[in-house]
């Protein structure tokens, strides 16, 4: 005989409590091990299709692993070197941009920017923000870094968190089956497909067309000779992920640096602005609907309120784990809203009497 629906709601809750304040207490601490398993999710399908070519699962994961740090090892001596000094020298040289655009604007249009005026006000109080402001950011970067975890320990833990977790995932996922509560084991496993189905649309699909429009941007932007070409590119394609808001960024951004380096030279700021025309009609045509498919369900304002409220209440470790906490809630939304229809508090009585009839 099942538990009574008070008694199981009490129960529930305590447990989603309890989840709650491990996750808050111990962010830092989980923090490789949410990486870890994200990684692993990530990679299951190319392990379970390699199984299905005859391998075994540990030489699946074994391929796997070799590939992955043959990559990162190229990315650590190739890409990342790259990436971080036109980051520093972007945010050394952005007081001097900000300087030369009021100048700019001074020289155009004289009477807008009045020494009196308001506007001109703000854009003194601004370049001296910038000035003022450019050394703490670099501070607390370097001590973000170095203050999260350890980066030697967080090097080591994730990867082999990721290769233990890959290896034993399956098995991982039908023990947690049979310990679902017997009368709730079929919904439970039939949401938590569509949470999957979810995930893998958005974190898989997105994550990809992450990947791609980040490096088409990046190496675009270098081969026509914009400066900054690879951070630009890198930021737009993180942020790609929210609609939109990537190729604002980063078209802002590289379209800003290539007035200041290009000025006058009309056809080299004409391609920077049709690479980011380009990249969004082939993410809005191809891109997208053939990685990510259009029935994933997360809105992006849904999407922005998830990173906000999780990335401020439990830091880095929430924003990771805001999409599939926000996934799995639309999930639960819709399917409580179906069975909201479905009862005699949206039918009322009245219906029930027909039926009876």
């Amino acid at each position: 005989m099942a538990l009574p629906v008070k008694d199981q709601l009490r129960y529930w809750g305590i447990a989603a409590v309890v989840f709650v304040v491990i996750l808050w207490a111990l962010g830092d601490v989980l923090l490789p091990f949410v990486i870890g398993g994200a990684i692993a999710y990530f990679l299951d399908p190319v392990a379970d299709r390699l199984e299905k070519l005859g391998l075994s699962r540990m030489a699946a994961t074994g391929i796997i692993t070799v590939v992955g740090v043959l990559g990162f090892v190229l990315a650590i001596l190739m890409v990342v070197p790259a990436l971080v000094t036109q980051l520093i020298d972007l945010i050394d040289v952005l007081p001097s941009l900000f300087q030369e655009l009021r100048a700019f604007i001074e020289k155009q249009f004289p009477s807008i920017l009045d020494r009196e005026s308001s506007s001109h006000q703000f854009l003194v109080g601004l370049g001296d923000t910038l000035k003022s402001k450019t050394g703490d950011v670099l501070q607390s970067v370097v001590a973000s870094l170095g203050s999260a975890i350890n980066v030697v320990v967080l090097l080591v833990i994730v990867p082999v968190v990721s290769v233990y977790l890959l290896l034993d995932w399956d098995r991982m996922v039908a023990r947690i089956g049979e310990l679902l509560p017997r009368d709730h084991a079929p919904t439970i496993k039939r949401l938590a497909g569509e949470i999957d189905n979810v995930l893998a649309s958005f974190v898989r699909g997105m994550g990809t067309v992450c990947l791609i429009l980040g490096t088409y941007y990046a190496v675009a932007l270098m081969l026509v000779g914009l400066q900054f070409g690879l951070i630009v590119g890198f930021i737009a394609g993180l942020v790609t992920f929210i609609p939109y808001l990537g190729a604002l960024i980063g078209g802002t951004l590289a379209i800003g640096l290539a007035l200041f380096q290009f000025w006058g030279d009309w056809a080299h700021i004409g391609l920077v602005a049709g690479i980011f025309a380009l990249g969004q009609v082939t993410e809005g045509n191809f891109l997208t609907p053939k990685l990510v498919g259009s029935s994933v369900g997360l809105h992006p304002v849904w999407l922005l309120l998830a990173l906000s409220v999780f990335g401020a209440l439990f830091g880095f470790v929430g924003m990771l784990v805001a999409v599939p906490v926000a996934a799995a809630l639309g999930v639960l939304a819709r399917f409580g809203t179906s069975v909201y229809l479905d009862s005699r508090l949206y039918t009322g009585l009245e219906s029930q009497d027909q039926d009876n009839a």
